[in-house]
C-alpha cells in the first residue's frame, strides 16, 4: 500500500470519527431540551452545565486534588470536565429554561458582537 493510499485511508478515519461525534452530539442535545422543558412546566427554574463540545450535561468541576489547585485557593476561575468525552476548560456553557429578561438579551448581544470583533481582528 502506497503512502498516499494510507494518508487517504486515515483522513477517511477521521472523517468518519468526525461524523459519529457530531451525531452522538445530535442525541444528547434534544434529550437536555426536552428535559429543561419538563421542567419548566413544573415551574422549576434551572441552570445546567453543558459540555461545549459534546453538549452532553455531565459536567463536573474538577477538584483541587485532581490538578486545579490554583482555582481551589481562588487565583484562577474553577476548571470543568465533562465526563462523556473528556474535555476540560475554564469556560463552560450553560443550558436554562428560565425565562429571558431585557437585561439577558442586551448581555447576549454584546457578547456576540465582541465575539464577531475578535473574529474580525484574527483574520486581519
Amino acid at each position: 500500500m502506497s503512502e498516499e493510499q494510507q494518508k487517504k485511508k486515515k483522513k477517511k478515519k477521521r472523517q468518519i470519527s468526525l461524523l459519529e461525534s457530531e451525531q452522538a452530539e445530535s442525541e444528547l442535545l434534544p434529550e437536555l431540551v426536552k428535559r429543561l422543558e419538563e421542567l419548566e412546566k413544573e415551574k422549576k427554574y434551572v441552570d445546567i452545565q453543558v459540555c461545549p463540545k459534546c453538549k452532553s450535561p455531565l459536567v463536573r468541576q474538577v477538584g483541587s486534588m485532581v490538578g486545579d489547585m490554583s482555582a481551589h485557593m481562588g487565583f484562577t476561575p474553577p476548571k470543568y470536565e465533562c465526563r462523556e468525552c473528556g474535555w476540560r476548560e475554564r469556560l463552560v456553557l450553560k443550558a436554562t429554561n428560565k425565562p429571558t429578561t431585557v437585561k439577558d438579551v442586551v448581555i447576549m448581544a454584546e457578547a456576540k458582537d465582541a465575539d464577531a470583533e475578535r473574529q474580525r481582528k484574527r483574520k486581519r
